[in-house]
């Protein structure tokens, strides 16, 4: 028995043994986690072998450190020079963290065996420079490096990779770097597949030579401050798969040369200001996955032989000056389409047939164009339609039709339809129709008739856009039941009646229901002339200004806490000011200009911090108006129009105006009164000396 437990005591003595890694590198990684802290707890004990340790490998013969990962555990601090021990590490992966500091170039300097450096998002700040004279630079073995996601600055020197020639990835993209791209890197690292420079404050021509990283699979720029173009020698890098250079100031036609990259895959070139139509044989990049111009001046119609990249998931080609026939083109071939953008062109004609057999399609964007013809009613998989702006007719069949889509989330047909009477139809709704629709927009369509009821069964609604049309009657009671209705816009109608209170009691602005499906989607979306991809990024509202909406304000609309805009203007309310709309502590936007309001503007309306922008002009209000909160960045604009208000904005004191009012002469008497007066006077005048005369007589 005795024999057995010393046999368990050495074989536990020599595991433990094994497994603590080296002491030099013991004391390097302890030192490392004294110069460091984080509200998570790392298992870094001394009754534990260091290669145990969280986040730490080790070598199995000699029980050196080779690898150290620990991203996301909120580690906060700077990176100790000890670390510079860890001579056998291959492996540095601090990624998503808050360590800060200036990047310590000397540290890794000496560590001859890392491949991999991964400090992305953290705090690290300053230049990317080796200290004066000190001649430090990446080691040799270098063929990872991550910087992405810090608060670097300054220009990239090149001295840090005068020996990182083995280098495949570096990623310097989210920082603040500036000047120019460094042209040397191919040069010192001609086995780079991946350069990413975006999102940083670079400026200038792209440099020549990247020609010379001929194994280049992704170059990646946008969101800088570029200028010019590609230079000719990136089109002889046959090995690219993607070039994203979205969000700079380049300028010219796409240069048809690039039709030679036929392994791409990605071409983003959007928000730039590119001229010119697309490469004729622009077909010959069969590989071609996304391709992304939009926003630029490209012009002239869509090469036939676009149709022959096969394998287009998204092409996104909208506010360009593209025009021409749409029905020419062959959409059938392009199976694995999943979004397309021609919004904002001139294209005419037909919307093509051809377009609905691309049975992949999710989201379907043809808004601002000319474009007649039919719907997209067979594409079942399909989330977003934007038709908007187009020659469209026959509203309720277009409806009827795309019930169908019993995916469809995203449907905007504003001012698509100019001969339409009313979509008042129950026929309308399917017991499956429209159930996940979460964007309705109708706007300028010309409908008339009331708001129809069958909107009542869409329960998923969050956005209700049925503005400027000639809709009129009373708003119905039951929008106030749409349990996820957060923007309800009726503005610009003949709507009348009182503002129901049951609109008060909505769900989505009284109770936060921020959830999963307020995240991106597939396309932007216009809506009141702003273009939002997200669905969270939209101001929550309540906007029926401009029709003929009559009674008091409710004040139960204070109970809508998250409401943003409130939009009341150019109705015929009456009555006060509710003092409850002070509970609406979200409120950005208050208008309730061009109504009958009295009373004064009560003071506690000084407590909406978030207003900017604020208008009760050409009411009947009085008194002095309000000085605290947001009211002193109000201009007189805000209040004209009411002539019995006071204040320095309007600069009309208020001791004039009460002097005015009591000052004011009596009104003069109507002609009949005046003769009645008259009249009265002589009669009394008569009597009285007749009265006198008989006295005296009587004397």
């Amino acid at each position: 028995m005795l024999t057995i437990n010393i046999f368990v005591f050495l074989l536990l003595f020599s595991s433990s043994k094994a497994l603590s890694c080296n002491h030099i590198d013991h004391h390097s990684l302890l030192s490392f986690y004294h110069h460091i802290s984080s509200t998570t707890t790392l298992n870094w004990s001394s009754s534990i072998p260091c290669c145990r340790w969280e986040g730490v490998a080790c070598q199995n013969h000699d029980l050196r450190v080779t690898s150290l990962s620990l991203p996301g555990r909120a580690l906060s601090g700077t990176l100790t020079p000890f670390l510079a021990n860890l001579s056998f590490l291959s492996h540095l992966n601090l990624s998503h963290n808050h360590l800060s500091g200036l990047f310590p170039l000397s540290l890794f300097h000496s560590l001859n065996r890392l491949k991999t450096l991964d400090l992305s998002f953290n705090l690290f700040s300053g230049l990317l420079q080796p200290l004066e004279s000190s001649g430090s630079f990446l080691p040799v073995s270098i063929r990872t490096l991550d910087l992405s996601s810090n608060r670097f600055n300054g220009c990239v020197d090149p001295s840090i990779l005068r020996r990182a020639k083995n280098l495949i990835s570096f990623n310097v993209s989210n920082n603040s770097f500036s000047g120019p791209i460094p042209s040397f890197i191919c040069r010192s690292s001609p086995f780079l597949r991946v350069l990413d420079f975006s999102m940083n404050q670079f400026s200038g021509r792209m440099f020549d030579g990247i020609g010379e990283c001929s194994k280049l699979q992704i170059f990646r720029a946008g969101f800088n401050f570029l200028s010019g173009w590609l230079p000719n020698d990136v089109y002889r890098v046959r090995t690219l798969k993607e070039i994203s250079v979205s969000n700079n100031r380049f300028s010219g036609p796409i240069n048809g040369s690039i039709v030679l990259l036929s392994g791409l895959r990605v071409l983003e070139l959007h928000v730039n200001d590119l001229s010119g139509g697309l490469p004729t044989d622009i077909g010959l990049l069969s590989n071609l996955e996304q391709l992304k111009l939009h926003t630029n001046s490209l012009s002239g119609s869509l090469p036939p032989s676009l149709m022959d990249c096969i394998n287009l998931r998204t092409l996104l080609l909208r506010n360009n000056l593209f025009g021409g026939q749409l029905s020419s083109l062959d959409f059938s071939k392009l199976h694995r389409l999943q979004a397309i953008d021609l919004g904002n062109n001139s294209f005419v004609g037909r919307i093509p047939d051809s377009l609905c057999l691309c049975r992949s399609l999710t989201a379907v964007r043809l808004a601002i164009n000319a474009l007649v013809g039919p719907c997209m009613a067979s594409l079942r998989s399909l989330t977003h339609l934007s038709v908007a702006t187009n020659n469209l007719s026959n509203i309720v069949g277009a409806l009827k039709t795309l019930s169908n889509c019993d995916n469809l989330q995203v449907l905007l047909l504003t001012g698509g339809f100019h001969d339409e009477t009313s979509i008042d139809d129950n026929n309308l709704w399917r017991r499956s129709g429209f159930q996940n629709l979460q964007i309705l927009s109708l706007e300028e369509c010309n409908l008339t008739g009331q708001i129809p009821s069958w909107i009542a069964k869409l329960r998923n609604l969050k956005v209700l856009d049925l503005s400027n049309n000639r809709i009129s009657g009373p708003i119905p009671t039951w929008l106030g039941e749409m349990p996820d209705l957060f923007v309800l816009n009726l503005t610009k109608n003949l709507l009348s009646g009182n503002l129901p209170r049951e609109i008060c009691g909505l769900q989505a602005l009284t109770t936060d229901k921020t959830s999963s499906d307020l995240g991106y989607l597939a396309l932007p979306f216009l809506l009141n002339g702003q273009e939002y991809n997200r669905l969270f990024n939209l101001q929550r509202g309540l906007l029926v200004g401009n029709n003929n909406l009559s009674g008091n304000i409710p004040g139960e609309i204070g109970q809508l806490k998250l409401l943003q805009v409130l939009d009341l203007s150019n109705n015929n309310f009456n009555g006060s000011i509710p003092d409850k709309l002070s509970r609406l502590v979200n409120l950005e936007k208050l208008d309730m200009s061009g109504n009958h309001l009295s009373g004064e503007i009560p003071q506690s309306l000084t407590g909406l911090h978030f207003v900017s922008s604020f208008s009760v002009a050409y009411n009947d209000l009085e008194g002095e108006i309000l000085c605290g909160g947001q009211f002193h960045t109000f201009s007189a604009a805000s209040f004209e129009g009411n002539h019995k208000l006071c204040g320095n904005v309007l600069k009309r004191k208020c001791w004039v105006v009460k002097q005015v009012e009591m000052e004011q002469p009596e009104p003069e008497p109507e002609p009949e009164s005046l003769w009645f007066d008259i009249l009265s006077f002589g009669l009394g005048y008569i009597v009285g000396f007749l009265a006198i005369r008989i006295t005296s007589l009587s004397l």
